[in-house]
């Protein structure tokens, strides 16, 4: 397979997309951004059939504003489908999108979104693989305010692998430019270097942001 020089990303403002971009640019790609503050959105599909034309790749990191369960499963669900209709009328070849290690052992919340996000992903006319990735560092301070109750924060009481979204970016560009395509065999996994709770990690944020604010004040 002859490397693109025009890469779509879905998500190109976000955590990760922010990164994938950067690499690409950096490895000699040209970007093609994809974002509703590009004019362009996954979700209604406005602005996916210019944004994808001559585009030989999609790398899918786009995520949507709710961790609720049927409102991320409509996002994925919508998203995906969308990618891959223009995508195909576009001539697009291949797709590469990000989930989450040990999602499928999820039946309930935005586990089993993601899952239906890798279900649609994989059966679309166009061949796409998918990279599950531990949390993001980055990701720790969304997960807080999500868990928020009042003055107590909620998180899962889970270990975990955190990974940074610049490593996950280049896993995912690696995996889209790689000579040896396939859509089949297991899902591939990235994770950090060493086991953490999830638990500990947010209490070190929370201290982190309490210290930064009072030097501040």
């Amino acid at each position: 397979m002859q490397a693109s020089r025009k890469i779509a990303v879905a998500g190109a403002t976000g955590r990760v997309g922010r990164h994938v971009g950067d690499v690409l640019k950096e490895r000699g790609y040209e970007v093609v951004p994809i974002s509703r503050s590009n004019g362009v959105d996954v979700v209604t599909g406005d602005g996916l059939a210019e944004a994808l034309r001559g585009v030989e790749c999609i790398i899918d990191v786009a995520t949507g504003s709710s961790p609720d369960q049927e409102a991320a499963t409509e996002f994925f669900t919508a998203a995906a489908r969308n990618l891959h209709e223009a995508g195909r009328r576009a001539g697009v070849q291949r797709i590469v999108v990000v989930s989450i290690i040990a999602t499928d052992r999820f039946t309930a919340g935005y586990g089993a979104a993601k899952v239906a996000h890798e279900q649609a992903m994989l059966s679309g006319p166009i061949p796409a693989r998918v990279l599950r990735a531990a949390q993001f560092h980055e990701f720790v301070a969304e997960l807080v305010e999500w868990g928020r109750k009042g003055d107590v924060s909620y998180v899962p009481k889970m270990r975990t692998q955190v990974v940074a979204a610049r490593t996950v970016a280049e896993a995912l560009v690696d995996m889209a430019m790689n000579s040896e395509w396939g859509s089949g065999g297991p899902i591939p996994e990235i994770a950090g270097p060493r086991e953490e709770n999830l638990v500990d990690i947010a209490r070190l944020f929370v201290a982190d942001k309490v210290t930064r604010s009072e030097s501040k004040a």
